[in-house]
C-alpha cells in the first residue's frame, strides 16, 4: 500500500457508477446515475422497485422502533447521523466482506488513489509479522531524498508511536498538504549494531503514482512489477517493455511479471495489461443482475514481448484485478505461473455517488476467466508451486535476489528450457 492507498476515478464523476476490482479498491468508470430513495404512501421506496415497496409499513415501524430505543436507551448519547451511518454500515457489511458505506473522507481517499496523485512523503508500506514496514521509497521523492531504506519499520508519525499495525491509520499520517511536513521513526536492522532508530524530518510534497516499476536483469532478461492497477498501468507497462527491449538491444528473450501482493484495481487496466501480452481471445467475462454488470472484454492484436518467455509470480496476496491478468495468461498458456495459491477475490463493485460527498461500494457482478471459472473463494493454482521462507512474506524484487526464492525460481524457469507456452490462439 502507497501512503495513499490504491484505486482511481475520473474527476468527471459526479452522477456516476464505479466499477470496483480489488481487496482494497479499483474501479472503471461506466455511465449511470445517483442513488436517491424517495417515500410513497408511508413506506420507503428505493430505485428500481417496480410495484411493490420494497420497504413496507412494518419494516418501517421495526426500523423506527430499533432507532428510537437506541436514541433514547443506548449509554451514550448518538446523534441521528451518526446513528444513521451505522445502520448503513451495517446493512452493507452484512451483505458480503467487499460492500461497503464510504464517508466524504473514505470517497475522497478513493479518488485520490485512483488518480495516482496526492500529497505526501512517497513510502511504499506493507504489514508484515505485526509490524509497517518499508517496501520501497518511490524515485524523486522525499522519503528517497532522506535516505529511508526497504526493510525499515516505521515505528512513529510526528512522536506519537504506531499502535499495533493499523496501515490505513499511518497512510493517513503520512498525507497532508504539500509544504507541510511530518517527522517519521523507523527502526532500521543493523548486523553490526543491532537495531538502530532513526527519525526523518520530511516535506510533503505532490507525488504521482507510478504502479509499475521495471528493471533490467542481464542477458536478454528483465523484471516487470505491478504493485496496484490504476488509470496509468497499461501505458506504464508499455513504456517499461520499450525500455527493457532498448537496454536487451532488441533482443528481450523473456521477462517476470510480479504480481504478488498485488491487491487490485481498476478493472480496465487490468485487461489492459492481459491484453498486451495476448494477440486474441476472451481475457474476463462478468455476470451480474445488472446489464453494466454482465460483460466481456476480449484481446486485440499485438503481444509487446513478440512471444518472449513470461513468467508471472503470483501468492496469497494477489487479488481480483491480479487474478484476471493471472487467469487470461495462464488459460492462454502464455505465461507460467510460478508461486503460491493466489487471493480468490472474483467480484466486482460498483462505487454509487450518494449525497454530501457520500458513496456505497456495492458487489454487482462476479467475473470468470476465459475458460469459464470463477474465482471467487477459489483462487488460482500456480503452475509451479514455490513458497517463500516462512520469515519472507513481503516480496523483496531483483535487488535482494539471493533472498527472494520465488523470484529465483522465476529466473530459472526463463533461462532453462523448461519454460514452454504459445502465442493465444
Amino acid at each position: 500500500m502507497f501512503d495513499d492507498q490504491e484505486v482511481r476515478m475520473s474527476l468527471k464523476f459526479r452522477g456516476t457508477l464505479v466499477l470496483v476490482v480489488g481487496t482494497a479498491l479499483g474501479l472503471t468508470l461506466s455511465l449511470g446515475g445517483g442513488v436517491l430513495a424517495e417515500r410513497q404512501g408511508g413506506a420507503l421506496t428505493l430505485p428500481g422497485a417496480s410495484s411493490a415497496p420494497s420497504l413496507g409499513p412494518e419494516e418501517s415501524r421495526l426500523l423506527a422502533e430499533v432507532m428510537e430505543r437506541v436514541r433514547r436507551d443506548y449509554v451514550e448519547d448518538i446523534d441521528d447521523r451518526r446513528l444513521i451511518e451505522s445502520a448503513i454500515r451495517g446493512m452493507m457489511t452484512e451483505l458480503d466482506p467487499h460492500s461497503q458505506f464510504l464517508d466524504a473522507k473514505e470517497f475522497e481517499d478513493i479518488r485520490i488513489s485512483t488518480t495516482g496523485n496526492y500529497s505526501g512523503v512517497g513510502l511504499e508500506v506493507a504489514v508484515e509479522e505485526g509490524r509497517i514496514r518499508v517496501v520501497s521509497p518511490m524515485d524523486g521523492t522525499p522519503a528517497q531524498r532522506a535516505g529511508i531504506q526497504p526493510g525499515d519499520v516505521l515505528v512513529s508519525i510526528d512522536q506519537v508511536a504506531l499502535e499495533g499495525a493499523d496501515l490505513g491509520e499511518a497512510v493517513g499520517r503520512m498525507r497532508g498538504r504539500p509544504g507541510t511536513r511530518v517527522s517519521l521513526g523507523v527502526l532500521r536492522a543493523d548486523a553490526e549494531q543491532g537495531d538502530e532508530l532513526l527519525t526523518f524530518d520530511l516535506q510533503r510534497m505532490p507525488i504521482a503514482v507510478r504502479s509499475v516499476r521495471s528493471e533490467y536483469l542481464g542477458e536478454g532478461y528483465g523484471y516487470l512489477r505491478i504493485s496496484h492497477f490504476s488509470d496509468t498501468t497499461g501505458k506504464d507497462l508499455r513504456h517499461a517493455v520499450a525500455t527493457l527491449n532498448r537496454l536487451a538491444d532488441g533482443q528481450l528473450r523473456g521477462a517476470v511479471l510480479d504480481l504478488r501482493n498485488n491487491p487490485g484495481g481498476v478493472l480496465d487496466a487490468a485487461v489492459d495489461v492481459a491484453d498486451a501480452f495476448l494477440d486474441r481471445g476472451v481475457i474476463v467475462s462478468g455476470d451480474g443482475r445488472l446489464r453494466d454488470a454482465r460483460f466481456q472484454r476480449r484481446a486485440r492484436a499485438g503481444d509487446i514481448l513478440d512471444g518472449a518467455s513470461l513468467v508471472v509470480l503470483v501468492n496469497a496476496g494477489s487479488a481480483s484485478a491480479s487474478e484476471i491478468v493471472a487467469g487470461a495468461l495462464k488459460d492462454h498458456h502464455r505465461a507460467i505461473l510460478l508461486g503460491t495459491h493466489t487471493f480468490g477475490k472474483g467480484s466486482v463493485q460498483t462505487v454509487m455517488p450518494l449525497s454530501n460527498g457520500r458513496a456505497i461500494k456495492l458487489t454487482t457482478s462476479r467475473y470468470f476467466t476465459p475458460s469459464g471459472a470463477s474465482i471467487h473463494d477459489e483462487g488460482i493454482q500456480p503452475d509451479v508451486l514455490v513458497r517463500q521462507p516462512a520469515d519472507r512474506t513481503t516480496p523483496l524484487g531483483p535487488e535482494h535476489l539471493d533472498d527472494d526464492l520465488q523470484l529465483s525460481e522465476a529466473l530459472h524457469w526463463l533461462r532453462s528450457a523448461g519454460v514452454m507456452h504459445s502465442r493465444a490462439r
